[in-house]
């Protein structure tokens, strides 16, 4: 593991009972950058978010490691070193008191400040967000605001901390276009503005082609392929991620019908002995149905493919 990495992440798997759904996944982040986990529905993104914060049920993680980058426990951590923008704001802050006196409150958590230095720390909190009247609007409660700031209020207790890594697990679901935008804008700013990194969860790879520097696509538990995005999204390796962006609208005047993969993720206590794509793969052989591959790298990536050489341009007839 590269010195610089800021979180390692290696062999980590978690099982509710005998049924393992993350399995075995690796990978790291480094200092500033935005490091993108994509995949389908079921294919563990947000319990994998949630366990670089020590988040998963007690027992759950059966084996492998997460660190930061002096070897401390994450759990440790959670709150000021790693941090998290949850998918669900509402849900996420306490409807009984204001938003102010929250932020306030997990500034107290961290730092030896008086109340009313928390008190002007998080109303400034606010205010680099974009809440418009911040000093106002801390002494309102979470259902008296819109979608839009109610995400922008817990991108500014995620980051008020100045955290060295922040975890959005979904940060624009159930936004409208223009809102998710704004979120993502914001949300970059304040990552910028705190030198920290990103680990940006989300299952739209057009947010991880404008806003990210490298990817992890995800299948089953598992890490299809991970590199730079644009060597990924431009010639991926792994028949998923070809099939994923083959079955993106493309710009141009010719209409066509959108190809889609065939099938769907396998539940995780069906998994068969061989790559648990191999059902829906059109490149798929015996070997590839018989044995689970083994990551390896390809072209500057890290692929879990036996047939990653054939893999044609998922913009033409892949699936």
């Amino acid at each position: 593991m590269p010195s610089e990495a800021l979180l390692s992440v290696r062999d980590l798997r978690i099982a509710f009972g005998p049924v393992e759904v993350v399995r075995g996944l690796s990978f790291e982040v480094r200092p500033r950058e935005v490091f993108a986990v994509v995949g389908e529905s079921g294919a563990g993104k947000s319990l994998t978010a949630r366990a670089l914060l020590g988040m998963v049920p007690r027992g759950a993680t059966t084996g492998g490691s997460v660190r930061l980058r002096d070897g401390a426990d994450p759990v440790a951590g959670r709150g000021h070193r790693i941090t998290l923008v949850p998918q669900d704001a509402l849900s996420a802050l306490s409807p009984v008191h204001p938003v102010g006196d929250q932020l306030a409150a997990a500034v107290r958590s961290v730092r030896r400040v008086s109340r009313g230095e928390a008190r002007a720390l998080a109303v400034a909190a606010l205010d680099r967000v974009g809440i418009p009247d911040a000093a106002r609007r801390a002494r309102a409660y979470p259902h008296e605001y819109s979608g839009g700031m109610r995400q922008r209020a817990v991108i500014a207790m995620a980051t008020v901390n100045e955290p060295d890594v922040v975890v959005a697990d979904e940060p624009t679901t159930a936004l409208d276009e223009e809102r998710r935008e704004q979120v993502l804008r914001v949300l970059a700013e304040q990552r910028e503005a705190v030198g920290a990194a990103l680990v940006l969860v989300t299952h739209d790879l057009d947010v991880v082609r404008a806003h990210a520097d490298r990817v992890l696509v995800m299948y089953a538990g598992r890490a299809a392929e991970t590199g730079p995005v644009r060597q990924v999204l431009d010639r991926p390796r792994a028949p998923y991620t070809a099939g994923l962006l083959a079955s993106l609208p493309q710009d141009g005047p010719r209409r066509r019908r959108l190809p889609a993969l065939p099938g769907t993720p396998p539940a995780p206590d069906a998994l068969g002995p061989g790559c648990a794509f191999a059902p829906r793969c059109p490149l798929a052989t015996d070997v590839c149905h018989d044995h689970e591959p083994e990551q390896r790298t390809v072209d500057g990536r890290l692929v879990a493919c036996h047939r990653a050489a054939d893999v044609p341009d998922p913009l033409r007839e892949f699936v």
